[in-house]
């Protein structure tokens, strides 16, 4: 009797429950103007009185302990997106960094305290401030733009 019921309710639900897939217009198959970027980008500022706790600064900190440093927190943002660009970009210029641009990489990933505006900024969909407008994002930006058309589906291994 249950195993009954369980096959009705099974056979009338499970076609509400099945996700429909919605066919293009396209002769090929392919609309990519759903997905393409909006106009602009939905932003609410941070309020007033939340806490945003200050980075902690390493003047002491080896070169080389810094870089290893960093490293790890361009593969660990938090958001795929940051990941998959912060690692590429770290593979490929952080090596040939020098203090000077080691220490302004470091400011500005962990000097912002929202990850979306790294994002937003490396992608120019939002005016970068003065204060992190520097060579390195300048590079960063150069580096997200991918002239050479390299394929970043994946962090690169370590």
């Amino acid at each position: 009797m249950l195993r009954q019921l369980l096959a009705t309710a099974r056979r009338l639900l499970l076609p509400l429950a099945t996700p429909k897939r919605c066919l293009s217009s396209k002769p090929n198959g392919l609309d990519k103007s759903e997905y393409s970027t909006p106009p602009e980008v939905i932003d609410y500022e941070d309020p007033e009185g939340l806490p945003v706790p200050e980075y902690p600064v390493r003047p002491d900190e080896p070169l080389a302990t810094r870089k290893q440093r960093l490293l790890y927190q361009s593969r660990k943002r938090g958001m795929l997106e940051n990941d998959l660009l912060l690692s590429t970009f770290v593979a490929k210029y952080l090596k040939d960094f020098d203090e000077d641009e080691t220490a302004l990489y470091d400011k500005l990933i962990n000097g912002v305290s929202n990850d979306w505006d790294i994002y937003y900024w490396a992608t120019e969909t939002k005016p970068t401030p003065p204060e992190y407008d520097t060579d390195i994002m300048k590079l960063l930006k150069q580096h997200v733009k991918n002239t050479e058309r390299v394929q970043r589906i994946r962090q690169p291994d370590l």
